[in-house]
């Protein structure tokens, strides 16, 4: 995971490397699905989300399309 001040630093890193741009997660993006992610991680029942589990925490929180689908075949 790489961390940018900006989108238009996003873009330019990944330009100079001829690197594919991926979905962009923002701050409170990725503190938001880090609580809901681990919130249960202390309880004797915890358990990993099952796909469409995974599918609704991430839109949730706002993160949509392909990439984000457990169950995609190809990321987009």
């Amino acid at each position: 995971m790489l961390f940018f001040r900006s989108e238009e630093l996003i873009d330019e890193w990944c330009r100079t490397r001829g690197v594919t741009p991926r979905p962009i997660v923002r701050m409170d993006q990725l503190w938001q699905l880090a609580v809901t992610w681990y919130s249960t991680r202390l309880e004797a029942e915890s358990r990993r989300p099952a796909p469409n589990e995974m599918r609704s925490i991430f839109e949730g929180i706002g993160l949509a399309g392909d990439f984000w689908d457990p169950t995609a075949d190809a990321f987009a």
